[in-house]
Formats: structure tokens, C-alpha cells, sequence
């Protein structure tokens, strides 16, 4: 993979290597090394409703995985810059507005991935929304967004040449999106999908980012640890996806895969230490929680009793109401510039709830 291009044979697209694939019975892991992610990977969350884990670390796990999968795609957004664009909606100075739309694009896609992570989400419609998420804003054509592509793409520095052919994109999708779904294993089908997203390239860009957030898909839903890439060298990256595009070989891929699976339990494990254990009962009621205290802001209301029962009244069973008014006006009551993006309010909406307060005093 580190020879001139000129000293490599150019190749196309190998459908077999798709068509050779059978869920369950082909695998690209090794039983050993699938022991070993299961082992790492565990969470406290194993046996909570899906997607329960993520949404203990989403707050960690939407800078992470955003900061580092953009730099995969050459983003010179520092994490700390990324943290301050999503916590607090402040975009860093002197970058290029598409590198802050990749970074809000990633949140986006994020926060769809987690809260559809009690469904088995590995489906067309997942895939293709993932895309429009990602790619919102960054193509020449709009409507190429959360579309299988219809031109030809080419891949820079190497000599793999993509499928050119709409029809044959389709037949290949709807197979990688049905082999994909029928894998049980979950780290087998994270790592399907990080291999052969980008080998197909189904759209006109953003194929790399749709695959690693993809690749999430099955380990938020089994409540393992997710994958957030950090620490992983682009140089490895890009050698293991050279390794598939022009030789079908995924033992670079594997290596990248688990190294990067390890640097990730790491951190998540270090860091749930030092959070504790979720509230269940915000847990539960965490959905309900977001609409209402964004409700209450962008309506320039009081964070009152009265107010928060009329907003939640429809939305929460009679029993659990007082509970989850109280902690709603709580949630209010402590609401400021550094923590409103937790439901998904602008910077411009909390600014004028809060003028609205300050008005009332």
C-alpha cells in the first residue's frame, strides 16, 4: 500500500467479495479476537433497554466521536474547539465554515444513531438517513443527500475505481444492507459495515463518515462500549481501507478495528467511573424531558409548575407526572450557556428565553 501508484494495478469493484460473504458462517473476526472486544467492551448497561449506554456517555460520546472522525476527513477543528461548537454553539475562529458543518453534521447524526437505539436499526433507511445527516450542506448537488449516487466518484491516491453503474449501486446496497443486518455478532457487523461502505461507495461522498458512525449502530444497541475512533492515525486508517479497495484484504482494517475498539473502552471506562450511575428515572423519561424544556424556552415561558404539567401532561403517564414536572423544573431552574445544546436548543433560543426571564423580574 505504500508503493508509487504507478507500481499498482489498477482494479475495479469485486462484487464477490460481497457475494462470497455469509452472515454467520463467514467471519472476519476470529473467534479470539471477538472474545476479546466482548470482553473489554462490557458495560454495567448489558441487560438495560438498548441504547441505554450511549446515552449514559452521550454528552462525551457526540465531542469524541464528531472531533475524530472529522479529523479523519482532514478537519483541523482541535477537540477542544469541538467541544465548545456542540456545548455551547460557538464556532471556532478562523476555520472554514465546512469544517464546522461536518462537526455539527456529525452531532446531528449522532444523536439520531443513540435514540434509535432501542430499534434494530441496520436497515436502508438508517443507512440512507445517516448519509443525509452527514452530508447536510457539504455537496455541490443538495439532492444528493441520503441518495445512492448516480455518477462515477473517484478515490484519491489510489488506483481502486468505484462502480459507475446506478443500477448495479442499487443491487449492491440493498445486498451489503441485507448481509449487514443479518449478522448476530455485533462487532462482525460493525466491522462489515466499515468494510464494505466505503469499498461500494454508494454515494457521491461521505461514504468513510457514514461507515464509521454505522459501524455504531449495532454496539449502541447492544449496550456495549461504542467506537469513537480517537487516537486512531489516519496513516493506518487510510493503509487498512487501501488494503480492501485494491486488494480485498482486510487484516490492516482488523488491526485499525481493534486497536481503536481498545483505545475507546479505555476511555468510556475511565469516564463512567467518574459519572456514576444514571438516574433511571431520567433515563426513562429522557425523551419526554428534552421536548419539554425546549418547549418551555422557545415559547418564552416561566419555569414553573403550571407551566411544565400543561407541557407534560400529554406526554407523561398521569403516575409518573409530579415526579417528572419536579424534575423538569429542576432541569430549568439550572439551565445555562454551557449545557442548553442537551436539548437540542440554539445559542439565539436560550438567549431570549433568558431576556424573557429577565424581563419578568
Amino acid at each position: 500500500m505504500r508503493r508509487p501508484l504507478t507500481e499498482r494495478t489498477p482494479v475495479g469493484y469485486n462484487r464477490e467479495f460481497l457475494d462470497k460473504y455469509r452472515p454467520n458462517d463467514s467471519s472476519y473476526l476470529t473467534t479470539e479476537t471477538i472474545a476479546h472486544l466482548n470482553r473489554i467492551g462490557r458495560t454495567p448497561d448489558a441487560e438495560r433497554p438498548a441504547g441505554t449506554y450511549a446515552r449514559h456517555i452521550l454528552d462525551r460520546l457526540l465531542v469524541d466521536l464528531s472531533w475524530a472522525s472529522s479529523r479523519l476527513e482532514g478537519n483541523t477543528y482541535s477537540l477542544l474547539d469541538t467541544k465548545r461548537l456542540i456545548e455551547l454553539g460557538q464556532a471556532a475562529e478562523g476555520k472554514d465554515a465546512a469544517e464546522t458543518q461536518m462537526i455539527l453534521n456529525h452531532k446531528a447524526a449522532i444523536e439520531f444513531l443513540v435514540e434509535a437505539g432501542d430499534e434494530p436499526a441496520f436497515n436502508r433507511q438508517t443507512i440512507l438517513n445517516l448519509h443525509a445527516l452527514l452530508s447536510d450542506n457539504l455537496l455541490p448537488d443538495p439532492g444528493a443527500s441520503g441518495r445512492l449516487r448516480r455518477i462515477g466518484v473517484g478515490i484519491n491516491d489510489s488506483v481502486f475505481h468505484p462502480l459507475e453503474v446506478p443500477q448495479l449501486i442499487e443491487e449492491c446496497f440493498q445486498q451489503l444492507v441485507d448481509t449487514a443486518a443479518a449478522i448476530r455478532e455485533p462487532f462482525e457487523q460493525a466491522f462489515f459495515a466499515m468494510v464494505h461502505l466505503p469499498y461500494l461507495q454508494p454515494f457521491e461522498d461521505v461514504n468513510k463518515r457514514v461507515s464509521r458512525l454505522a459501524a455504531n449502530i449495532p454496539l449502541v444497541h447492544h449496550n456495549v462500549c461504542p467506537l469513537s475512533f480517537v487516537d486512531v492515525s489516519d496513516r493506518a486508517y487510510v493503509d487498512g481501507l487501501l488494503g480492501v479497495y485494491e486488494l480485498n484484504r482486510v487484516e490492516l482494517m482488523v488491526d485499525v478495528f481493534v486497536w481503536a475498539y481498545e483505545r475507546s473502552c479505555q476511555r468510556y471506562a475511565a469516564m463512567s467511573q467518574s459519572l456514576g450511575k444514571p438516574d433511571k428515572f431520567r433515563l426513562r423519561f429522557r425523551n419526554e424531558l428534552t421536548e419539554v424544556v425546549a418547549h418551555i424556552v422557545r415559547s418564552l415561558a416561566q419555569p414553573t409548575v403550571e407551566e411544565v404539567t400543561a407541557a407534560a401532561a400529554d406526554q407523561v403517564p398521569r403516575e409518573h407526572l409530579d415526579d417528572f414536572v419536579r424534575m423538569a423544573v429542576r432541569e430549568l431552574d439550572n439551565l445555562h450557556e454551557g449545557n442548553y445544546a442537551r436539548f437540542r436548543l440554539r445559542p439565539s433560543e436560550h438567549q431570549a428565553w433568558q431576556a424573557a426571564l429577565r424581563g419578568t423580574l
